[in-house]
């Protein structure tokens, strides 16, 4: 691994011929991602649950040159079942055949509330997105990582998912739980061609950190692109072999 992702400089064709899948595409770090993905030459793949900001997307990347035509993936997290979920996987299957890099970007912050006054029903669903939809997702996918030679799966993390902190609620747990998957995926695939890492974004211009902060300063935050780097990173060649690790962006 290099000593500061956070630093990584990378060629304009890091990514050619890679296909890579970003769930919440639509806005914030997901879709900086994403475009920048499509401009150093990856398939990229757009998950979302808004068609017209996917769709918004869509036409940024095909409005760059050379830039492969982008799919979408319309698929509402919160909703969606085990039928939806192997019906996107098998699409993907027909369409590409494999996948090269899975990145669980998409997530909800729910309510900053103390745990004694936390809604019961609101706890269940940010736990049922952030955990278990990435789970479910993450799980129809590994055929198609296993057709890769070199695959890639990073899962996002948060600060509130290493160390707890007060009303941050169902948000922290889930990013402790985040950080479980990662581990438990990781070791039961370092023996693959699998690599599997955790990402915290830290303290970025966001509209989920502008929910969790309304009062801050804007403008004193790292943007999405800001970030990428260790993104890039961890999607391109230079990262195999490197698996298990929960690294900062920041």
């Amino acid at each position: 691994m290099i000593e500061d992702t956070k630093t990584y400089a990378y060629a304009d064709d890091l990514l050619r011929g890679r296909i890579i899948l970003v769930t919440g595409a639509s806005d914030g770090i997901g879709k900086a991602l994403a475009l920048e993905c499509a401009r150093l030459g990856a398939q990229v793949i757009l998950h979302g649950r808004s068609v017209p900001k996917l769709e918004a997307v869509y036409d940024q990347i095909t409005a760059m040159d050379g830039a492969a035509r982008p799919s979408i993936a319309v698929l509402d997290l919160a909703a969606a079942n085990a039928e939806s979920y192997m019906t996107l996987a098998q699409s993907i299957e027909d369409e590409f055949g494999r996948l090269d890099g899975l990145v669980q970007n998409a997530s909800i912050l729910g309510e900053r509330y103390s745990l004694e006054q936390y809604d019961a029903v609101l706890f269940q669903r940010v736990m049922h997105v952030n955990v278990t939809a990435t789970f479910a997702l993450t799980q129809v996918f590994m055929p198609l990582l296993h057709k890769s030679d070199d695959a890639s799966v990073i899962f996002t993390s948060s600060g509130v998912g290493r160390t707890g902190k007060a009303f941050w609620g169902a948000y922290a747990v889930s990013k402790f739980a985040t950080e479980g998957l990662s581990q438990v995926l990781a070791d039961e695939t370092k023996h693959t061609d699998i690599r599997v890492n955790c990402i915290n974004p830290g303290a970025t211009r966001t509209a989920m950190r502008l929910a969790a902060y309304p009062a801050e300063d804007r403008d004193l935050l790292k943007t999405p692109e800001d970030i990428l780097p260790t993104y890039i990173y961890l999607l391109g060649a230079e990262s195999k072999g490197v698996t298990g690790q929960s690294i900062d962006a920041q």
